[in-house]
């Protein structure tokens, strides 16, 4: 078997994640506006504004926020959510592992904040990628070396048959989530547009959705 063809065909088209909803508790959270530092939710019908690093009803902690997304704490369970997401506010979570919720936007995409190797990337979950995938370009912004560490191959994507290099992330994170030694292609253009969250760090974990949420948890 040649070096081309020792690995599997990445496909670089997001997949709708298909996956068996938990059971939910009664009590909602909306996002009603979203703002740098501060969000603006619906707890149980009653509008609330919470400030970062702050404790709002019920518990409810906004760690972080921006024009686009917040990320917010809900019995202890922290997620990234954008204007218009419902939050389940009680979840049954899986014994004894993490887990990290994550809202779709508009297409229905799952998009969320995460590190590689200790850089700051925004991934978008792809259970039909076979590696975190990313292009050359962002492979770079993030120090990697990948012609001098990484292994010369082929990839098969939408646009066709392209060349890539694979290698091995030392570190990955996503939320309170974190894994070592994750497998990675980078592909030698521009595609893809987003850094993909593939199987070699989701096929880790167990995927649930609670309605539109994603749940991602460690075994």
């Amino acid at each position: 078997m040649t070096r081309a063809t020792r690995y599997p065909a990445l496909m670089l088209i997001a997949m709708s994640v298909a996956v068996t909803p938990p059971a939910v508790a009664t009590g909602r959270i909306t996002v009603l506006g979203l703002f740098k530092d501060k969000a603006v939710v619906e707890i149980d019908g009653r509008q609330s504004v919470l400030k970062a690093g702050a404790a709002g009803p019920g518990g409810v902690k906004l760690i972080s926020a921006n024009s686009k997304e917040a990320v917010i704490e809900v019995d202890g369970q922290r997620g990234t959510y954008r204007v218009g997401s419902h939050i389940g506010s009680q979840f049954v979570p899986a014994a004894g592992g993490r887990t990290f919720q994550i809202a779709p936007d508009a297409m229905g995409m799952y998009f969320t904040d995460g590190t590689i190797n200790g850089h700051t990337v925004k991934f978008l979950v792809d259970t039909g990628a076979t590696f975190v995938a990313m292009n050359r370009h962002q492979a770079r912004r993030i120090g990697l070396d990948y012609k001098m560490e990484g292994e010369e191959g082929t990839s098969q994507t939408a646009a066709g048959v392209v060349r890539a290099y694979y290698l091995m992330l030392k570190r990955v994170t996503v939320g309170d989530i974190t894994q070592n030694d994750v497998q990675a292609a980078v592909i030698d253009g521009d595609h893809p547009a987003e850094i993909l969250l593939g199987n070699s760090f989701l096929g880790r974990l167990d995927l649930e959705r609670a309605g539109q949420i994603l749940m991602l948890k460690s075994r």
